[in-house]
């Protein structure tokens, strides 16, 4: 089963997001409030999600971005040679034809 570049940055968003929600229940223990080290910590977890969620979304949107201008030049290709574009699938179709007529 083959997954999107979203699917898999959502996966691994929410992965990284359990970790961290685990690390953070681990020193969250009210007894460690008083150490400034563990404060320090969670803030930078913290800091750090917020740096994966606006990556994540960047991400998504550089990929959807390309695929969208991949899309918009096959169209313009196809409209612009639509002969080439023909003859590359009337080929295409010919040897997928020839390789099923021998089984």
């Amino acid at each position: 089963m083959a997954h999107s570049a979203s699917d898999t940055l959502s996966s691994t968003q929410h992965e990284l997001e359990k970790l961290v929600s685990d690390l953070r229940g681990l020193i969250s223990n009210r007894d460690l409030d008083s150490v400034p080290e563990i404060r320090a910590l969670r803030q930078r977890l913290d800091d750090g999600m917020q740096m994966v969620r606006d990556s994540t979304v960047r991400a998504a949107q550089e990929a959807a971005r390309q695929a969208k201008d991949a899309a918009l030049a096959a169209d313009r290709y196809a409209h612009d040679e639509p002969w080439q574009v023909a003859g590359a699938a009337l080929a295409v179709g010919a040897v997928i034809g020839f390789l099923l007529s021998r089984r």
